[in-house]
């Protein structure tokens, strides 16, 4: 059973009965609109075969809406039309989240969103719920690992660059907190009452300037945290632009071999 169909099935089971599911998304994971059910599905597809432990991964998500709903947060929330997960389904593990009517393929400026992370990250540092503590540096490890296994070449770049990154990474863990992960443009759902922030998957313990590095680059830092509002190093900042670079061209090649 593919990964659509078996969100389809589970779902019913629950009551919950798609005649007319809706991609909206596949990529790292499969995201579904369970049509004509306000609710989506989120199955692990590419993220199942290097996250050893990828149902944690969407717990999290799923805790951390959850507890940002409450405390006012405008976020995606967990489904209230049955059991939000995650669960484990012939193979397949998946979540369920509630449908938030958005315009598709629509993204705030960088700017913007930078502007929005102060009050996201004041609210996450309320939460003392468990977070991985190396975040990015695991997934990298088990990209590679995956990779290797099956007989991707040129990997070697990877781990040097790697490695250069880690002689650095202490210096540049700083100003820890729950961060959201992935903060960048396409995890804020611009909605008729506002932008919506999703996706909370790779929340993890880590430096601010982390989450502002999602939406800058490297010749641009000390104008992101301007932006920002001043409460990150600039040269953390190109530190993270660097290693957020490294990772999504290896997950590049992930996509090319998975």
């Amino acid at each position: 059973m593919n990964a659509l169909s078996a969100a389809v099935a589970l779902a019913a089971t629950h009551g919950v009965v798609s005649n007319d599911p809706f991609v909206l998304k596949q990529g790292s994971n499969l995201l579904v609109h369970l049509r004509p059910a306000p609710v989506v599905a989120r199955v692990a597809t590419r993220t199942a075969l290097v996250r050893p432990h990828v149902s944690d991964h969407f717990a999290r998500d799923l805790a951390l809406s959850a507890f940002l709903d409450a405390r006012g947060v405008p976020v995606v929330t967990p489904s209230g039309e049955l059991p939000a997960g995650p669960h484990t389904f012939n193979g397949h593990v998946m979540s369920f989240s509630t449908y938030v009517p958005h315009e598709p393929g629509a993204r705030l400026p960088r700017e913007d969103v930078l502007k929005l992370l102060p009050a996201l990250h004041a609210e996450l540092r309320h939460y003392d719920g468990p977070l991985p503590v190396r975040g990015p540096l695991d997934d990298v490890d088990h990209v590679l690992a995956y990779l290797d296994s099956r007989g991707a070449p040129d990997l070697d770049r990877f781990r040097t660059w790697r490695d250069r990154l880690l002689l650095a990474w202490q210096d540049h863990y700083r100003d820890v907190q729950p961060l959201h992960g992935d903060a960048h443009p396409g995890n804020l759902l611009l909605t008729p009452s506002g932008p919506v922030w999703n996706d909370f998957e790779d929340a993890w313990l880590g430096p601010r300037a982390w989450d502002v590095a999602c939406s800058a680059n490297e010749e641009a830092a000390p104008r992101a945290v301007e932006i920002y509002g001043g409460e990150a190093a600039p040269q953390d900042v190109e530190f993270h632009v660097e290693t957020r670079t490294m990772f999504g061209t290896l997950w590049g090649v992930l996509m090319e071999w998975s």
